[in-house]
């Protein structure tokens, strides 16, 4: 049986055109003017409505151990928000235990997400440097498709890395085709004034804020990227949350680093006033990088716009306000870092950005879509394109919702965005051909997700281009992009 998409607007981020599209099985078949239907088929009318490629949420904690539960939602409850959200694949970090083999975390977070919804990739983080870890880096792209890694320059004794780790790692997983995802900090001092304030008696949300500044997340985003640099090797910056850390982003791809920038809709949308909230209400909001100062956001917007920015990443880290949150009452320290956002990045990102005029809806496509999969190796999604899969959201432009935990399927008791009208309703969703959201509700299976195996960005076919070099006396410009190709 096909599927046949009739009367929408196509949405590319090459282009925008009236047309049908034809699915059979998992794949894109036709896109054409008129696609005739046939006894059989399965119609959808998307008459006056966007066709978009599903959402690519490329920084989700899923499934993540906290205490003695962990985090709000697992792989069944997340990727059904971020089904119904428009959001059809998703890229997971792993959380190893220390001193744990890299493959033998991988296979359990695989088996993990074997419950979800849509398909699933897996960032490996990598919290300690021994000889294993290199050694096992080539088996976790060869044999599991892992193109992407983290390292943490934060969370001393639990995640962080030295300087000389960070080179060696990320040296090796370059010469793989391997990028490397960068929690960007200055651990050590952050810990420092963590300590005053508390010392102080400053215990408040507003303190997470007040600890964390924009200088230390710059300094730190600017060494990652010097020692990236150094061993030529790709970097992705994640999270970026203010102007200090993307110019120095800016300077870098300006000296032909290869680099990337990843923000998330709490920088874009929310800022540090939240942090300061009556009646604990603050802590909702308490994550890391934290919320900064409005007028970020529209450095932010702007660097989406124009290029600097590659991808939008919802860093999905949901806590639950009593009991989770709550555990910081009174020590801001001990709030678990961590906002909601899988479930409304797309609408948040479609509403803030399309709607208010930000971006175009070809650059909203890039960011959401196309972006992730071109950057993360998954060949098969990010486009509406014949033999692509059947990834794709269906979106009126003329009706509108308000975010509310009443409703949300993220499994939480707040939303981080309650209240908000968000313009755009996402009214079908389908996954590798099949419709698995109509008008708002989940109607899909438990466990049709599919584990992606990525390709590997090939280190060595960055080139620069003329208008690149030209680019670079140009105040207005990103600097420098880069042509990618991919290794299976």
């Amino acid at each position: 049986m096909r599927t046949i998409i009739q009367n929408g607007t196509v949405v590319t981020s090459g282009g925008i055109v009236k047309a049908d599209v034809e699915i059979k099985g998992e794949s894109i078949t036709s896109i054409s003017q008129t696609v005739k239907p046939e006894i059989g088929d399965r119609i959808i009318d998307a008459s006056n409505q966007y066709i978009f490629p599903g959402g690519i949420d490329v920084h989700t904690h899923l499934a993540w151990p906290f205490q003695s539960t962990g985090t709000a939602d697992d792989f069944v409850t997340g990727t059904k928000a971020g089904a119904v959200g428009g959001i059809t694949s998703i890229i997971n970090f792993t959380n190893p235990k220390r001193g744990a083999s890299l493959i033998d975390t991988q296979k359990e977070w695989i088996e993990k997400g074997n419950q979800a919804v849509i398909d699933y990739g897996l960032h490996a983080i990598i919290n300690e440097y021994s000889d294993r870890v290199l050694e096992e880096l080539p088996i976790l792209a060869e044999e599991y498709g892992v193109s992407s890694i983290k390292l943490f320059m934060a969370y001393k004794g639990e995640m962080m890395v030295n300087d000389l780790e960070m080179y060696k790692i990320m040296k090796k997983a370059g010469e793989l085709g391997i990028i490397t995802n960068v929690h960007a900090e200055n651990g050590d001092v952050i810990d420092e004034l963590v300590r005053q304030a508390i010392a102080e008696g400053k215990t408040a949300p507003i303190y997470h804020g007040y600890t964390r500044p924009t200088v230390l997340e710059a300094e730190a985003t600017g060494r990652a990227l010097a020692i990236a640099e150094a061993a030529d090797a790709p970097v992705y910056i994640v999270h970026v949350s203010c102007a200090d850390a993307l110019n120095k982003v800016d300077e870098a791809k300006k000296r032909g680093v290869k680099a990337f920038a990843e923000t998330c809709p709490q920088y874009l949308v929310l800022d540090i006033s939240y942090l300061d909230l009556p009646n604990f209400e603050g802590a909702k909001y308490v994550c890391s990088p934290p919320l900064r100062e409005k007028w970020n956001q529209e450095v932010l917007w702007n660097g989406i716009s124009n290029g600097l920015i590659s991808v939008i990443g919802s860093d999905h880290c949901p806590f639950r306000f009593e009991g989770q949150k709550t555990l910081g009452k009174d020590d801001f320290s001990k709030i678990p870092n961590g906002v909601p956002g899988l479930e409304d990045i797309f609408s948040l990102l479609y509403h803030f950005g399309v709607n208010e005029g930000r971006i175009s809806l070809q650059k909203f496509v890039e960011i959401i879509s196309t972006g992730p999969a071109e950057l993360f190796g998954m060949s098969k999604k990010g486009s509406i394109s014949v033999g692509k899969d059947a990834d794709i959201v269906i979106l009126d432009p003329n009706r509108s919702r308000v975010i509310t935990a009443e409703t949300q399927y993220q499994n939480l008791d707040y939303n981080a965005y309650e209240g908000m009208k968000v313009q755009g309703l996402i009214t079908n969703v389908l996954s590798r051909g099949e419709l698995i959201v109509k008008d708002g509700i989940f109607i899909g299976e438990q466990g049709r997700g599919n584990y992606i195996y990525r390709d590997r960005l090939h280190n060595k076919q960055f080139e620069l281009t003329k208008n690149n070099l030209k680019n670079l006396n140009n105040p207005s410009s990103t600097g420098i992009s880069f042509k990618v190709q991919y290794d299976k």
